[in-house]
């Protein structure tokens, strides 16, 4: 989750989705509902990976047998050897203080990769987060090719008039109650329990396997992006 500045949070797509290694086509034919899958989501000490803004938590549930796995969450403060600014504190409630000591991103990021054991991805508005990723696959060997579904895509593909696709907007119109905001895992457990209810809402849309979400996806990336 990048830092939000108002109700929204911006879109970054400086990371294409849609060409991640590791896709197979018997993935694609499996149905969503068969799936395992890990979901994720970052705070970060700014907006731009690129300038050398820094991943400061990773959070992390895995839904299995169509089950948020609550008890096998992953969670980790990151320090990121450089200063948060005061914004970015006062939306995500992390300090210097609390990250001083804490894993480096090179340290973290390999373990976070064993957690992320499933065959599918789930973020909202996952290519930042991935973007984040990415610029560490040289200095950490860590390479996340699984495919990704994302929240934010798959709301405008459920719900294509509403006028906010942000994670609250989401989980009020599906019911899900949203704890612990702007924590990498009160936003994974969110995300992850908004998934789950549109499971349902896409097959009454025709779209049941991974691939037809991807394609559904994709078309709003190519529309909108």
């Amino acid at each position: 989750t990048p830092i939000r500045y108002g109700d929204s949070r911006p879109e970054f797509y400086d990371f294409d989705l849609f060409r991640q290694g590791g896709q197979t086509p018997e993935l694609d034919q499996a149905l969503l509902t068969d799936l395992n899958y890990t979901v994720f989501d970052t705070e970060t000490t700014g907006l731009d990976p690129s300038a050398g803004d820094e991943i400061i938590a990773i959070g992390a549930v895995r839904i299995v047998n169509n089950r948020l796995l609550h008890y096998e969450t992953y969670e980790q403060l990151i320090d990121p050897k450089r200063p948060i600014t005061g914004a970015a504190q006062i939306i995500h409630g992390l300090s210097n203080e609390m990250l001083r000591g804490q894993p480096t991103i090179n340290e973290a990021l390999p373990q976070f990769h064993e957690y992320c054991a499933d065959p599918v991805l789930v973020g909202h508005n996952a290519a930042f987060d991935l973007r984040f990723l990415q610029l560490k696959e040289a200095a950490t060997g860590v390479r996340f090719t699984q495919p990704v579904l994302d929240t934010l895509l798959l709301s405008q593909v459920l719900h294509p008039q509403q006028e906010s696709h942000a994670l609250e907007a989401i989980a009020e119109r599906l019911g899900v109650t949203v704890v612990a905001r702007h924590t990498a895992l009160g936003d994974a457990l969110a995300t992850g329990e908004v998934f789950l209810r549109m499971i349902p809402l896409l097959a009454a849309h025709g779209i049941r396997t991974l691939g037809d979400a991807r394609e559904a996806a994709k078309r709003i990336y190519d529309q909108e992006y």
